[in-house]
């Protein structure tokens, strides 16, 4: 029908301003409380409305695919993983999958920096320190942490996000190295001054900080298992903001608790919100809840990217952001 509006569902709260803006271009229903849809909610959605605004939050799996209704015919992700969807069932549905990649990358970068910064000068110690009642102040020899400048830093996954931490890293002074599924141009590896490793194994056993920044994948799943940690040196430092499964959780907590890791700052864990409750009680993790993208500017520009690929979707045209096999 000529200038019918394509039905869309978005399944958590977004940005006022993306909102206003979906309501002004689709047949768009909202959710009205900021919590994650269940299971029988997204099914529901998914059998009546033509596209689904989906979240990281949102597992779409086989199980649920099967229960999407013939006029779904596009789930646009609002984040650039897409490991919360079964995408190849979603393919062989015919429901296509896009994503908003590229928004997030300077935020994540800052924040890798802010987690390496924190961890190395042990800022979370000297915050609960302050607001304590047992700080007698300065002293020469307390709360002494460790300089950056000068130290490896072992970048695991090269793509946007490690390329940008390459260069903040760079900045201040840092030695970067990197691990990554395929090796860069050497033009990109020369303008990063950094430094190949072909393998993981001899990278980790070397630096003094690991930044993980590869997607969660069946291959990357605890790619940072119990062996590989006790590969890293005891004064070394881990960081993740990429995805909580490629770390072995528990070995991680094991290790920080016996010392075999002098510290770590995780913005994303194994089981999503369910933090270990080990890790929460050691003085040289610094745990973030999933805060690498969350600035006003990344979120209000993800939410432009999703508009962008329903529209281009709605018009007859492959969305600029189209998730494709080659991809995974």
């Amino acid at each position: 029908m000529p200038g019918k509006r394509i039905s869309v569902v978005v399944t958590r709260r977004l940005p006022d301003v993306v909102e206003t803006r979906m309501k002004e271009l689709f047949d768009v229903t909202l959710r009205d409380e900021d919590t994650p849809m269940t299971q029988d909610e997204l099914a529901a959605a998914m059998a009546t409305t033509e596209v689904l605004v989906a979240t990281i939050t949102d597992q779409i799996d086989a199980k649920l695919l099967a229960r999407a209704g013939p006029n779904l015919r596009l789930i646009a992700n609002y984040g650039a993983g897409v490991d919360n969807i079964d995408v190849a069932t979603a393919r062989e549905r015919g429901i296509h999958v896009s994503n908003t990649p590229g928004v997030v990358t300077e935020d994540t970068a800052d924040m890798v920096m802010a987690l390496i910064l924190g961890v190395t000068r042990r800022l979370a110690e000297g915050l609960r320190l302050a607001q304590s009642n047992d700080w007698q102040g300065w002293s020469p020899t307390a709360m002494m942490g460790g300089r950056i400048r000068g130290r490896r830093l072992g970048i695991l996954g090269m793509g946007r996000i490690g390329q940008a931490v390459a260069r903040r890293a760079t900045a201040f002074g840092m030695q970067v190295h990197y691990h990554n599924r395929k090796r860069l141009r050497p033009e990109i590896e020369e303008a990063l001054d950094a430094t190949y490793w072909e393998s993981l194994d001899q990278m980790v056993a070397r630096m003094d900080v690991i930044s993980i920044n590869c997607p969660h994948t069946p291959s990357t799943f605890h790619l940072m298992n119990a062996r590989r940690l006790k590969l890293m040196k005891p004064d070394a430092v881990v960081v993740n903001t990429s995805r909580g499964e490629v770390i072995d959780e528990n070995a991680l907590t094991r290790m920080l608790r016996a010392g075999e890791i002098v510290g770590a700052g995780l913005d994303v864990f194994e089981r999503g919100s369910e933090i270990n409750p080990r890790l929460k009680e050691l003085p040289n993790a610094i745990l973030l809840p999933h805060m690498g993208s969350a600035t006003v500017e990344g979120r209000i520009e993800m939410g432009e990217k999703v508009i962008v690929n329903i529209k281009t979707f709605a018009d007859g045209h492959r969305p600029p952001d189209l998730v494709v096999p080659a991809m995974l």
